[in-house]
C-alpha cells in the first residue's frame, strides 16, 4: 500500500505523523517527497546513505545548423529558447525537458544535454528504507525531483510518501497514484482552510481519504463540521501535549518515549486498510 500524509499547510505536523506511523507500523519504505526542505532523516537518522543526482535534459544549439527560423521559441511554452537576429540563447532553469524543441528544428540543430538539479539519498533505519530528495538550491522544478523520489518505491509492504505542504503541483505529483491519502490538519481557521483546498485536489485525483487532527483542544470546531458535512472520517486526534512539542525539537519521534501511542497508530493503519478494502 502505498499512503501519502499530507497537509494544506505547513506546521501541522505532518512529518511527525509520518515518522511515527511509520516505525509503529513497521513500514517497509519511508519517501519524503518534500523535495525543497526534507526532514524526515532528522527523525529517523538513517545510515548507509547513497546518493545520485536527479538530472533533466535541455537544449542546446549548434549555432552552425541553427538558421534562426524560431520555430523552437514559437513551441517553447515557457520561453526557455530565445532568438534575436543572428543569436540564438537557451536558458536552462526554464526549461521543462520536454524535447518538443528538438522535435520542431527543421534544420536538426538541437540536440539534449543533461543538467544536475538535485538528488536522491536511499539509506536505512529502524529496518526501512528511507528515501528522500533534494532539490538543488536556486532550482525551481521540485516535481521532476518528486517523480525520480517516487520511482524508488517498492511495490509490496506498507510505502508511507510525506508530502510537501499545500495544495498545488508538488501535492498532486505526490499523490498521484496512492492508495490513500492521509492529510494532517490544526483545529484553527487557517488549518480549515487549506484542509479544504487540499481536500479538493485529492478529490480531483480519485484517491480516498481521512484526517487527522494534531493539535487537538486548541481552537474551535470548523474542522469537525467540515469533515461531517463532507463525510470525510477523522481517524485520529493528537492533543496539544508540551511533551510532544518537546521530543519534537530534539528530533525524537514521540512514540520513542511516549509507547502507549504505537497502538493507537496500528489502529489508525487498521481504520485505513479498512476503508479502502
Amino acid at each position: 500500500m502505498k499512503l501519502v500524509v499530507a497537509s494544506g499547510k505547513g506546521g501541522t505536523g505532518k512529518t511527525s505523523i509520518s515518522v511515527n506511523l511509520a516505525l509503529s507500523t513497521g513500514a517497509k519504505q519511508v519517501i519524503d517527497c518534500d523535495v525543497e526542505e526534507p526532514n524526515v532523516h532528522i527523525f529517523l537518522k538513517p545510515e548507509n546513505p547513497r546518493r545520485k543526482p536527479v538530472e533533466l535534459l535541455v537544449p542546446q544549439i549548434n549555432e552552425k545548423k541553427c538558421t534562426h527560423c524560431r520555430r523552437c521559441t514559437e513551441f517553447c511554452q515557457y520561453n526557455a529558447l530565445f532568438v534575436v537576429g543572428e543569436t540564438a540563447m537557451v536558458f536552462p532553469e526554464l526549461c521543462h525537458s520536454c524535447g518538443g524543441c528538438r522535435l520542431v528544428c527543421p534544420e536538426d540543430a538541437i540536440t539534449e544535454k543533461p543538467r544536475r538539479i538535485g538528488t536522491i539519498t536511499v539509506a536505512e533505519s529502524h529496518g526501512m528504507e528511507l528515501v528522500y530528495g533534494e532539490l538543488d538550491v536556486g532550482e525551481a522544478l521540485a516535481v521532476p525531483v518528486i517523480s525520480a523520489v517516487k520511482e524508488q518505491a517498492v511495490d509490496d509492504g506498507l510505502v508511507i510518501l510525506d508530502a510537501a505542504p499545500g495544495a498545488a503541483c508538488l501535492l498532486v505529483e505526490t499523490v498521484h497514484g496512492a492508495d490513500f491519502c492521509l492529510m494532517v490538519t490544526e483545529p484553527t481557521p487557517f488549518g480549515l482552510h487549506d484542509l479544504q483546498v487540499a481536500t479538493e485536489v485529492v478529490k480531483q485525483l480519485g484517491v480516498p481519504l481521512g484526517v487527522v487532527v494534531n493539535f487537538a483542544g486548541v481552537g474551535d470546531r470548523g474542522v469537525y463540521g467540515y469533515c461531517e458535512r463532507e463525510e470525510i472520517p477523522v481517524i485520529m486526534e493528537i492533543p496539544y501535549d508540551r511533551r510532544i512539542a518537546e521530543l519534537y525539537s530534539r528530533g525524537i519521534p514521540f512514540t520513542a518515549e511516549m509507547t502507549e501511542w504505537r497502538s493507537r497508530f496500528r489502529e489508525l493503519m487498521e481504520t485505513v486498510e479498512a476503508m479502502i478494502a
